[in-house]
């Protein structure tokens, strides 16, 4: 696929300089969900079995190239040396002196942690001096954040172009579930997209209706894609300036041969509240005092069929305002029923976005789909079709 991973890069008794995402929620100085740091652990351990000394390069919250005590990376060193197995030292920096002597102190199976890249204002500035010098600590890069990979930062671009570069394990698994999904996929393919605004994922909808065979469109959005054919959706969520933009998508999706799927029944109530008496209407009956706040059985029926006609699914965003019960149901249902048919070898199911995520380990499937990704930023940068500086680095 035009990057290496770590089985073509010799490691022994080198400096391995590894980008991580290891920017992990924190409560009280504690690490409240160590998912993010839990999935680095492959990467690193082949590098230690490898005979690599692994240093790793990450980033935590917006210090806008000032040094942040509260964002320091030094916290999460318990958490880190309990995944790893293995002692993990610290250098209060990631270029000169600290890091340099933290590197040279380094034992064979000992992991170093340099701290945050950004807290130097040239990290996000793509700077090819901060580059070099922090390349001058290591003589291998691997690039294993692939959340990050939307960015050309230094640590995330810039170093690529200065030392042998390779994929680690996630972003290795990222790329080959991306590949699958909208590279060489199995056809016929069908993406969900939801969410509120239709504005925030114009390209998105663009690239897909010329890329995938069906398009189910949920949240929101499709109430956006309702009033553009003129109909009423009373009090509910919709951007009624945009949709001329919707009909344009739709002329534009039946001249590439893609089926848009709308919903055909929504579930809608007086009052967006846990419990809120709610009723299913047909999708052009909702009355002017009420919401749509999601779609309703006839309307997942036929995304099941869709789904069950399909080889190919990718998702992002969900089909109803999911937090909240009983307006989670669609989602949780469609959800149900990919991880049904992806169990099954009938279907590669790909996600990605915060909001999927969380509705997919809500429905209980997480665990089911084909891959989810857990890069939200990157992954729909991906979906919209642009180029990702932190990939492509690894391609030349």
């Amino acid at each position: 696929m035009g990057w290496k991973t770590l089985d073509e890069i010799e490691m022994r008794g080198r400096v391995v300089l590894v980008r991580v995402d290891i920017n992990v929620p924190m409560e009280n100085g504690q690490v409240s969900d160590a998912t993010r740091i839990e999935k680095i652990v492959p990467t690193v351990r082949d590098i230690l079995a490898k005979g690599g000394k692994p240093v790793l390069l990450a980033h935590f919250g917006r210090p806008k190239g000032k040094v942040v005590p509260e964002m320091s990376l030094a916290p999460l060193l318990p958490e880190l040396e309990k995944a790893l197995g293995v002692p993990v030292r610290f250098a209060e920096d990631c270029i000169g002196g600290p890091a340099k002597r933290a590197v040279q102190a380094m034992a064979a199976g000992e992991v170093l942690l340099l701290e945050n890249t950004r807290f130097h204002e040239g990290e996000e500035k793509n700077d090819a001096q901060l580059a070099a010098s922090m390349a001058a600590l290591g003589e291998v890069y691997v690039n294993d954040a692939f959340s990050a990979a939307h960015r050309a930062h230094a640590s995330t671009e810039g170093i690529a172009h200065i030392l042998p570069a390779a994929a680690g394990r996630l972003m290795q698994a990222e790329l080959k579930a991306l590949e699958a999904a909208l590279g060489s996929p199995q056809r016929p393919v069908v993406a969900v997209v939801g969410g509120a605004k239709v504005s925030t994922k114009l390209d998105l909808l663009g690239n897909l209706v010329a890329r995938v065979d069906h398009l189910v469109i949920g949240g929101g959005m499709a109430n956006t894609f309702l009033v553009a054919q003129g109909i009423d959706v009373g009090r509910s969520l919709a951007e009624r300036d945009m949709a001329d933009t919707a009909r344009a998508i739709i002329a534009r999706a039946a001249e590439k041969g893609c089926a848009i799927h709308l919903p055909v029944d929504v579930v809608v109530a007086r009052a967006f509240a846990e419990g809120a008496p709610s009723e299913v209407l047909p999708a052009n009956a909702c009355p002017t005092d009420a919401m749509i706040l999601d779609a309703g059985p006839k309307t997942v029926a036929e995304i099941s069929r869709t789904f069950e006609a399909c080889r190919t699914l990718i998702w992002n965003g969900p089909l109803g305002a999911f937090e909240i019960a009983p307006f989670d149901a669609a989602t949780t249902a469609a959800a149900q029923k990919a991880a049904e048919l992806t169990r099954a070898g009938k279907l590669v199911s790909v996600a990605g976005g915060g909001d999927t995520v969380s509705a997919l380990h809500k429905a209980g499937v997480a665990d089911d789909f084909s891959y989810v990704s857990t890069a939200g930023g990157a992954f729909l940068e991906w979906m919209e079709g642009k180029e990702l500086p932190g990939v492509a680095a690894l391609m030349r």
